[in-house]
């Protein structure tokens, strides 16, 4: 029972988007925008229906996957994290529900340009950059290569650096919202690529010059 009212507040923000989806289902036609292009252009309809699974593969499936992997590490290392995977679940629902709000309402409004989704994935990139030195080693969060799994250390040095280069990537995206769709999109990924390319790089090269010496 006790395990059940900790997990009341990680359900209850999963639930909100659903929640605004009754509220405005009776608003919905049966067909809805479910895909925009690089251009911000509604490119695919689809039943109403869909959103149902959209919000339920956007925070029921996170929920469960956070729910789940500490009891499954093999390390054990994520259930010593206590308060701080505690938070770090509630930061990262919180931001799925939001997300999955923000698309319902794009969805409503149809010519709505979901032009903040970029910009709201970096500001949670720059959030978990600055939460990377806190995760310690394990196999499911985090920036796990076979050298950042071998070596203790290698993990360290490789989430202390690359929490910088997320936390500041991040924020770059944050500030793409200016630019046009197109120009979003492609700096998005630019974005995405560095800071996870830099990282794995980094790790192979800190993990030989640790075996070296």
């Amino acid at each position: 029972m006790e395990k059940f009212k900790k997990e009341i507040p990680f359900i209850a923000v999963a639930l909100l988007p659903f929640v605004y989806l009754a509220y405005i289902w009776k608003s919905l036609p049966e067909s809805v925008p479910m895909h925009w292009n690089g251009a911000g252009e509604i490119d695919r309809y689809g039943d109403k229906n869909e959103l149902l699974l959209m919000i339920f593969m956007l925070t029921g499936i996170s929920y469960f996957i956070f729910l789940i992997i500490p009891y499954i590490d093999p390390k054990q290392k994520l259930q010593n994290m206590g308060n701080k995977l505690n938070n770090l679940r509630l930061i990262l629902a919180l931001f799925m529900s939001a997300l999955a709000i923000y698309i319902l309402y794009s969805v409503q409004q149809k010519t709505s340009n979901p032009v903040l989704i970029f910009p709201l994935v970096g500001l949670l990139f720059a959030f978990l950059g600055n939460y990377f030195k806190t995760i310690k080693p394990n196999y499911f969060i985090g920036i796990k290569t076979p050298w950042t799994l071998e070596n203790e250390d290698v993990w360290k040095k490789t989430h202390v650096m690359g929490g910088k280069l997320w936390f500041v990537g991040g924020l770059l995206m944050a500030m793409t919202f200016v630019l046009p769709n197109k120009i979003q999109v492609y700096t998005f990924l630019g974005i995405t690529a560095v800071i996870t390319i830099v990282p794995i790089v980094y790790s192979y090269f800190e993990f030989k010059k640790i075996k070296n010496q």
